[in-house]
């Protein structure tokens, strides 16, 4: 195993970013790659026209709040995965995955029904513009397919990064967004014999890239004889304790993941009653700021691998070291890269087929973002390496207590009661950030995320507080 401290004691960059790369590098682009598609839909499908563009835009957001509903129990799964995988528990493992697989595929049957079978109720609830709600109707009724084959694929995709096999998602996504492309191609706009289905032809791209995603992790994992994914029989070995264990530390996650998407609904149900330019503009920059996230996404997936893997090994030292290194890298990464996005944001919107009033405020958006995107990315590596470590409670009780006694009435009086212009109301939505990152930052330091769930990091626990008290003591004297 790879040692990230030198024989003199000092702390080896080299090694480290080496690690760091192995993990984030294949996550980052197996999320670019996943975002590039839906940018690529986007811009298919701007040729629709505008409403349609922003139609796309409304159901997407659907698709967010599914995100919400299940990313708490992806979150936990890593916590447990990437602390039983430094344990080389087995069974754990293949436990934590059969509990994360039951619990993400009941929230896909729950979406999917709405989206089949209330898909009105739906699109009523983002937007009071019949165009739009016609449009994202005939979206949904075949989308809604789909989020079973995704949410199974995330199930396995979570599983083969909590244990370090983050190619695999990477090949499936590739093929995934290259088959997306071609039958968007063929769907939309009727080629090869195929009749022209505009936005439903894209639903049904997506549909059929879902399963080819799920397909590829499939094929993957039995040609190099994964030994977690198929063993279904140790999948759903659930005794009590660990079953108890497992919901008492996901439960913070899963309820802060819930409410915040319950919390990220109502900002968009606000923005959703802006004008049709401003829906439009808002669609494309949610594509951009997929990129955005997509890509430092893997800083927090390398650090919850790296941080968890070491807490549940019993290096709760090294843990702490790696994840007090990994925060300042995350958020000096955006910062530079926040450059070119602003230098190159005009040449973007034009191929997104943005004009006019549209483009003046999908520019202005993009350019709020990229400086709001230096803490907001800083953030979610911190909640996601304090959860990784044990610590589910911290990130949650600040994000929900920010978004809801703070983020949504804002928005909520500033949208609905004063409207005022999207120019003032966009940066609401982030106002709570900069207040949130400097407590986080405060307990990062502090070490007390560290609470492993394994026996051998258990058995350091005591070691590492009195140290971590011996040298804050240490620090106050001098």
């Amino acid at each position: 195993m790879l040692q990230t401290q030198c024989a003199d004691g000092r702390f080896d960059w080299k090694t480290f970013i080496k690690r760091v790369a192995i993990i984030a590098i294949p996550v980052a682009l197996q999320n670019l790659l996943s975002t590039t598609g839906s940018m690529v839909d986007t811009m298919m499908i701007a040729r629709l026209g505008e409403t349609t563009v922003g139609a796309v835009g409304l159901c997407s957001q659907f698709s967010f709040l599914m995100l919400a509903a299940y990313w708490g129990f992806v979150g936990g799964g890593m916590l447990f995965i990437s602390q039983y995988w430094g344990a080389q528990d087995e069974e754990g493992i293949c436990r934590s995955y059969g509990l994360i697989w039951t619990c993400i595929m009941s929230v896909a049957v729950f979406f999917s029904g709405a989206a089949l079978f209330a898909p009105q109720l739906i699109m009523r609830l983002y937007t009071d513009k019949v165009a739009i709600q016609e449009i994202g109707i005939s979206y949904l009724k075949i989308v809604g397919f789909a989020y079973p084959l995704q949410l199974f694929s995330i199930a396995a995709s979570t599983l083969l990064r909590a244990t370090e096999r983050v190619r695999i998602p990477l090949y499936a996504a590739i093929a995934s967004v290259l088959s997306n492309i071609f039958l968007n191609w063929v769907f939309i706009y009727g080629n090869l014999g195929c009749p022209a289905m505009g936005v439903r032809g894209a639903a049904t791209a997506t549909v059929c890239a879902a399963a080819v995603n799920l397909a590829i992790i499939f094929i993957a994992c039995i040609i190099i004889k994964y030994p977690y994914i198929f063993r279904i029989r140790d999948h759903f070995k659930w005794a009590g304790p660990k079953v108890r264990e497992f919901f008492a530390r996901c439960y913070p996650i899963i309820m802060n993941e819930v409410f915040l998407g319950i919390g990220n609904m109502t900002v968009n149900v606000v923005l959703g009653r802006q004008s049709e330019q401003t829906i439009a503009a808002l669609a494309v920059f949610r594509t951009l700021e997929g990129l955005i996230i997509g890509f430092f996404a893997g800083f927090s997936s390398a650090s919850s691998v790296l941080v968890g893997k070491d807490v549940g090994a019993g290096k709760l030292n090294d843990a702490y070291e790696k994840a007090k290194r990994l925060i300042p890298l995350c958020v000096l990464t955006i910062a530079v890269t926040a450059v070119p996005i602003n230098l190159l944001r005009p040449q973007f919107l034009h191929i997104m087929s943005l004009s006019g009033q549209s483009f003046e405020i999908a520019s202005y958006i993009i350019f709020v973002f990229s400086i709001v995107a230096v803490i907001r990315m800083g953030n979610w590596c911190m909640n996601d390496t304090f959860r990784a470590s044990g610590d589910a409670v911290t990130g949650t009780v600040l994000e929900i207590v920010f978004m809801y006694l703070m983020v949504i009435p804002t928005v909520c009086i500033a949208g609905l009661k004063l409207k005022v212009s999207i120019y003032i109301l966009f940066p609401l939505v982030y106002c709570d950030e900069i207040i949130r990152f400097v407590i986080m930052f405060t307990h990062l330091f502090s070490g007390k995320w560290i609470r492993p769930v394994t026996d051998l990091g258990k058995a350091q626990l005591q070691d590492f507080r009195q140290a971590r008290k011996s040298h804050t003591k240490g620090q106050k004297t001098t």
